[in-house]
């Protein structure tokens, strides 16, 4: 196909749908490149993002030239790709359908988490090609593909098939409904099997070639498969005996057969129409639609800052509330390095500033279930009151880290990884960042039961013992632990927040008097030891006190400092300088630390880091509080920093020196702090 980009050349920032359970990212050429089924976490079946050959690829494109154009339709997370040229428009639309979408009145369905790929053409005529290809288990698993009559097709006049991919462990189906308006005739459309030469697959692809006149659309729906087995078999056997030619002869219309085929079918198996895939693309438009309308936001930056509720809201599993700091796995923070993870878990750090972000636009169920998420993690902490640093979207611990020697990595950035190594280290900041999700939610959202506090206590009373102790910190280095800054100044917050909790909820506080002494030599001790008196800034650890470090920027966000504080003043002011001036600013992008400098273990390059850039943002609003000129140079970071989205307004973990998207993304951590700055900035400014 003329304009079908090689996947080792697409870009990182990809455009993505969720079904609040899982995530699909598609390219500008209409190729879905990555998804997991049927959860974030769950082994990818495409995977094309980090494996052109072997990754598994699912796209609808058309084989003649075409320029591209993608947006989100207004206000949701459904994705529409336009394919133009002088002679035609083609148009595939995508979503995944949320389980929320289920619940609009309509009580003919059961919960129908499919993705749904709706291809038109809206002007002349598109000449399509369809490749479903698959590549269960990251592309460890060999598969079957059959192609069998549609068991959902009972009851319509057309006869229609279905292909059946199986894999070990995981069965899927793909069907397609082919649809016409009066004033054009029906499209023709045939599927068939095929082994792609050009691609190192364990199975074989579904594909189809077709044309689409004006007026002509064709759906595909590909779900996973119910799990009794004999379901299928069972519907089709319902399908041989009763034949819709022999119902009208009986004097019953089409539509009554219809109505009642519809009726005898499982709730989550309902025949597969034009009208029930309309009404699921309604459905699923009116779900967006109504939750971004609670949005209470009106500031300047209201589309950014709604599109990123938007982004945030696919990130949630809707079954435990929680969070996954991005749907990918192991895109590279620099092409062709080797700092490539795997971001499908939930961080405990992530937890008050994404609550944060929900409290402050009005999301409060969101709020509470991700705060409901972590309270039943602490009823499983360990014997000493301490917690794992992440945990899977369903709450377990283990999260072992594999390299995948047998995929290529995105354009070549090896290893690829699944799973997270970091899942044991000792992060003591994380106390900071959960007490102080605590402390918020208490401010706005539900109140903390008996049960909850006593949790509470037994982290607070680990942190007291914990404070004088070396950890790995927030940038989870794989070297030597050390006295890392931000984590002293996050422990000072768990403290801190914990003795407001006890005190504003009149909370009994058995070792209130220890907390206090440990959270005033806390602050005292990283008055000392991480500042720089000869530099003038606070150091990254009291090791290493003369190594910048971007995580400072969190002082006065987290109320440690203000922005009138002069050391804080110096501090920014240092890290606002470019790296060959000793400071962490490249093109008004803010790096987390100099990797020539600062040993972390992983080696290789990284971008600038899009977390940082906003914090900075902050830190510039705080201290603008008191000097004006540093509230505008926030203003044009800001500003500055949102032209560094992709062109659907995604935003990735990082940003390289000429403005490309690196990481996994859509980052959560980004769009969150995106929010943050946006809504203290916009406050600041009036």
């Amino acid at each position: 196909m003329s304009c079908q980009r090689p996947a080792e050349h697409y870009d990182i920032a990809g455009r993505r749908i969720s079904s609040i359970a899982t995530a699909a990212c598609v390219s500008l050429d209409g190729s879905i490149e990555s998804m997991c089924i049927p959860h974030f976490d769950s082994p990818s079946v495409f995977a094309r993002i980090v494996d052109a050959n072997k990754g598994g690829h699912f796209f609808v494109t058309p084989t003649t030239d075409f320029r591209p154009k993608q947006h989100y339709a207004p206000n949701t997370n459904i994705l529409h790709t336009k394919f133009l040229s002088e002679e035609s428009v083609g148009l595939v639309t995508d979503l995944l359908v949320p389980k929320g979408a289920n619940r609009s009145g309509t009580q003919d369905r059961g919960v129908l988490p499919w993705l749904i790929r709706k291809v038109e053409c809206l002007h002349g005529t598109v000449q399509y090609r369809m490749e479903c290809a698959p590549a269960f288990n990251y592309g460890r698993d060999e598969h079957t593909v059959e192609i069998v009559d549609d068991d959902s097709a009972v009851g319509l006049s057309q006869k229609h098939n279905k292909v059946i991919f199986k894999s070990r462990d995981l069965t899927l189906d793909l069907r397609h409904l082919c649809t016409h308006t009066s004033d054009a005739p029906m499209p023709e459309l045939t599927i068939y099997k095929e082994k792609l030469a050009h691609r190192e697959l364990l199975g074989d692809a579904a594909v189809a070639d077709f044309t689409l006149r004006e007026g002509q659309t064709v759906y595909f729906v590909l779900r996973e498969m119910p799990t009794d087995a004999n379901r299928g078999e069972r519907w089709i056997g319902i399908q041989q005996a009763i034949d819709i030619r022999k119902a009208e002869a009986l004097g019953i219309t089409p539509t009554q057969f219809r109505e009642a085929a519809h009726l005898l079918r499982p709730r989550d198996n309902p025949i597969m129409s034009e009208r029930l895939l309309e009404r699921m693309i309604g459905d699923t438009r009116e779900y967006w639609n109504a939750w971004i309308d609670k949005c209470k936001y009106k500031g300047r930056w209201r589309e950014a800052v709604r599109r990123s509720a938007l982004t945030l809201k696919m990130l949630v599993y809707e079954e435990t509330g929680a969070i996954v700091a991005a749907p990918t796995f192991s895109l590279p923070e620099y092409i062709g390095g080797v700092r490539n993870w795997d971001y499908r878990y939930t961080w405990v750090r992530d937890t008050s500033f994404t609550i944060y972000a929900f409290i402050r636009l009005g999301f409060t169920e969101e709020a509470n279930a991700f705060v409901g998420f972590i309270l039943e993690r602490l009823k499983d902490c360990n014997y000493d009151g301490s917690l794992q640093i992440m945990y899977t979207i369903h709450g377990g611990k283990d999260v072992p880290e594999i390299e995948l020697d047998h995929l290529d990595g995105h354009r070549g950035s090896r290893p690829v990884r699944i799973g997270n190594g970091a899942a044991n280290h000792l992060q003591l900041d994380i106390y900071g960042e959960l007490m102080d999700s605590i402390y918020l939610a208490q401010k706005f959202c539900q109140p903390l039961s008996w049960d909850s506090w006593v949790a509470v206590r037994q982290v607070v009373d680990y942190v007291v013992t914990m404070v004088d102790k070396k950890d790995l910190s927030i940038w989870e280095p794989r070297g030597e632990v050390k006295n890392y800054t931000y984590s002293k100044v996050m422990m000072w917050v768990a403290l801190d927040r914990g003795l407001r909790l006890a005190d504003k909820r009149s909370l009994p506080c058995p070792n209130r008097i220890r907390w206090t002494a440990t959270r005033d030599w806390l602050y005292e001790e990283i008055q000392k030891r991480a500042w720089n008196p000869q530099r003038g800034f606070y150091g990254q650890s009291y090791e290493e006190n003369d190594i910048l470090d971007s995580a400072v920027l969190i002082m006065p966000l987290v109320f440690f400092s203000n922005g009138a504080d002069p050391r804080f003043k110096s501090t920014l002011d240092w890290i606002l300088k470019s790296p060959e001036k000793g400071g962490l600013c490249v093109n008004a992008s803010i790096f987390r630390y100099d990797v020539t400098k600062a040993d972390d273990g992983v080696g290789g390059a990284e971008g600038a880091f899009s977390l940082c850039t906003l914090w900075c943002v902050e830190a510039l609003t705080r201290v603008g509080e008191y000097d004006r000129k540093y509230l505008t140079s926030a203003a044009n970071m800001f500003n500055e920093f949102l032209g560094y989205g992709n062109h659907v307004s995604l935003y990735s973990e990082e940003i390289s020196p000429g403005g490309e998207g690196l990481g996994n993304t859509p980052q959560a951590f980004t769009h969150v702090t995106l929010i943050s700055a946006a809504f203290n900035l916009d406050r600041t400014l009036g």
